[in-house]
């Protein structure tokens, strides 16, 4: 089967009705940052970016009776939006995951850079790192410029995983997502805001799959969840500690088109991106492109979809299954650098 038979577009389905509206409604989430964080505290501290790897393995969540509520979309994965003429949007994305045995950063600095400028952007953090980063997550949920969805448990390749422990790494990020939802609602800051937390949905609606690797059955199980599979149409190869600030912002602006989705990390392990943004964003302003959520971008044309996950061509992230050549292995012992194009991958910091 070639490649250009396995994409397919699809009008905007039912699972996307309303999805505009995802996103914190502005003056509602900026009422609720206001009460809860000072903006000292929505600040990057310095070393927050870091990797700091321990032996400590966080409980997974219950998922048991865990349903959506949402139309399930049909399986497939969102590599980018086709869009009316008149319209130049990118949705710019950044993954935040943690493997367990470790707590990966949170690279504030490029938070910080993105309420600077006004950009918005869709994050996708696994349930390990939202554990994690509480404070850091419900400011993101909170933020009227951003968008959370889910990016695996414990960033596990699903090509591997089948029974419970499938449904564990798909559905326990979105029980995470909920409880650190509801702890943000209880707070005492929060409590005069129970109309403004009704902006910040329930549950997650998106989901990345970690490695950007699936297989029929993680496609469809990530369906039968509700959730809409997002991929990419740009890798920036940002987890490569050789790729510099300007070659990713590089990539940005040679790659980016209208309906584009943009991936990047804001993990720790995203080594140049922070100095890359200031470099692209402007440049991308200058050529007329807007920067939308991943939903809002879904909801302004009709998504691209394809029947399987791969970064640039079909099949190139079936190396996941094998690392070092060794044999198959869903949560290797060291995590590979993912979506870089060409080299060998590194170990992370």
């Amino acid at each position: 089967m070639g490649k250009s038979s396995r994409l397919r577009l699809a009008l905007p389905f039912a699972a996307l009705a309303g999805l505009a509206a995802s996103p914190v409604l502005a003056a509602d989430g900026a009422a609720v940052q206001a009460a809860c964080w000072q903006p000292s505290a929505l600040q990057w501290k310095p070393g927050e970016e870091l990797v700091v790897r321990s032996s400590r393995h966080l409980r997974i969540p219950d998922i048991a009776g865990l349903t959506s509520e949402h139309a399930r979309p049909s399986p497939g994965t969102v590599r980018r939006v086709l869009l009316p003429p008149d319209k130049k949007l990118i949705a710019l994305t950044f993954d935040l995951c943690e493997t367990s045995g470790e707590t990966a950063g949170y690279d504030g600095s490029i938070v910080d850079y993105l309420r600077s400028q006004q950009i918005k952007a869709t994050f996708f953090a696994g349930g390990h790192w939202m554990a994690s980063h509480k404070a850091r997550t419900q400011q993101l949920l909170s933020d009227p410029l951003f968008e959370v969805g889910t990016h695996g448990w414990a960033h596990r390749n699903t090509r591997l995983l089948s029974g419970v422990e499938l449904q564990s790494e798909i559905l326990a990020p979105s029980a995470t997502y909920a409880a650190v939802r509801t702890e943000l609602a209880q707070a005492q800051c929060a409590a005069p805001l129970r109309s403004a937390l009704s902006a910040i949905p329930d549950r997650p609606r998106l989901f990345r799959f970690p490695f950007g690797a699936c297989s029929p059955a993680s496609l469809a199980a990530v369906a039968e969840a509700g959730l809409i599979a997002i991929q990419w149409d740009v890798a920036t190869g940002d987890p490569s500690p050789q790729r510099s600030a300007r070659a990713i912002a590089d990539a940005m602006i040679r790659n980016a088109r209208p309906g584009s989705i943009i991936v990047s990390h804001a993990n720790g392990r995203g080594y140049h991106t922070a100095d890359a943004l200031p470099l692209a964003i402007p440049v991308l302003k200058a050529k007329g492109f807007s920067f939308v959520t991943v939903s809002e971008l879904l909801a302004a044309g009709k998504a691209v979809i394809a029947e399987t996950c791969y970064d640039s061509h079909p099949g190139d992230t079936d190396r996941y299954d094998f690392v070092g050549g060794q044999a198959p292995s869903a949560s290797p012992a060291w995590e590979p650098t993912t979506h870089v194009r060409a080299g060998r991958p590194s170990l992370p910091r």
